[in-house]
């Protein structure tokens, strides 16, 4: 049982560069060398400085430090959760989606 390597988020804010906008954000699941300098207590809490360390690291496209200080709050946050599910192993989600699809009376 694995969890997915890759999950795509759709920003409500557009980070412009330049003449582009970037609408969508691919992230990729961390290895250990990415955390590099980082806590994963920060991380997974979704600190400000911890992404803007860890996201240059892991986004398709390349998400810099200074686009993460100037992205849209609720995006940061959806981003934030997206990047801490990463840390929750998959055999604890297989439980939690067990339990939520057996009825209660």
């Amino acid at each position: 049982m694995t969890k997915e390597a890759f999950k795509t988020i759709t920003l409500d804010s557009p980070i412009k560069r330049g003449d582009t906008d970037i609408a969508e954000i691919t992230l990729r699941r961390p290895l250990g060398g990415d955390l590099r300098g980082l806590t994963l207590i920060d991380v997974s809490m979704a600190k400000v400085d911890a992404l803007s360390t860890l996201l240059p690291r892991i986004t398709t496209p390349v998400i810099h430090a200074n686009d993460v200080k100037q992205m849209d709050a609720a995006d940061l946050m959806d981003i934030g959760l997206e990047v801490a599910d990463f840390f929750t192993k998959a055999k604890f989600t297989a439980k939690a989606a067990e339990s939520d699809a057996t009825p209660t009376e």
